[in-house]
């Protein structure tokens, strides 16, 4: 076995538990869903037993992934974005432009968008499983979290838990731009946790997709 396959192997349980987690599921839920043991599931996790080919394909299959999401390596040449060539997108009913900068290798936790807002934008509140960070890039953002309002401008930062009710606006007549990173907990069904039920991929500490 090869350096690099070892390593493979070894990151095996700890993206599987990863996996686990961010949906939710208990040993016990991911062993009837897999119908895998609970006591072998727990192994591979610990890294002392290393499952075939078939059995990793009805745990991955439990845990919404592909095989390739245990086995393959990333390579940081696909996790490079240029500013010049990121694409911009936006969701249905909002007037927000994201660029995703974040990349979704197999075993990430992390996710990343540049949001462009425009002068006026108003969330709604919201509030999660995980953790989020915001810095401002430009402009200024009057950002709510636990009834306390920050009002952030360029070079600002908030690190905050996703479970901290939160919302934010931008209450100048200039558009800002915000680099916003999170790491969310995911249900079963493959979905963040928020409580207005935005869908999975997309930053909930902006957490409104639509304005109020």
């Amino acid at each position: 076995m090869t350096k690099d396959q070892s390593n493979r192997v070894n990151d095996l349980g700890p993206r599987m538990r990863r996996q686990r987690h961010r949906l939710g599921l208990t040993l016990q839920q991911l062993g009837t869903d897999s119908g895998v043991s609970v006591g072998y599931l727990s192994q591979v996790e610990r890294g002392n037993a290393t499952p075939t080919l078939g059995t990793l394909s009805q745990i991955a299959a439990a845990l919404h992934v592909g095989v390739d999401f245990f086995i393959a390596t990333p390579k940081t040449v696909d996790s490079l974005t240029r500013a010049a060539q990121r694409p911009q997108f936006s969701v249905s009913g909002s007037s927000i432009a994201y660029e995703q900068i974040g990349a979704d290798f197999p075993g990430h936790e992390l996710t990343s968008f540049i949001l462009h807002v425009p002068a006026g934008y108003t969330s709604e509140e919201v509030s999660h499983e995980g953790e989020e960070m915001i810095y401002i890039l430009d402009g200024a953002i009057a950002q709510v979290v636990d009834g306390v309002e920050h009002t952030m401008t360029a070079g600002d930062s908030l690190h905050y838990l996703g479970t901290s009710p939160h919302s934010w606006s931008n209450k100048t007549d200039a558009p800002a731009r915000i680099l916003w990173v999170g790491r969310m907990q995911y249900e079963k069904s493959g979905k963040a946790k928020p409580e207005n039920g935005a869908q999975r991929g997309k930053p909930s500490v902006m957490s409104a997709l639509a304005p109020n």
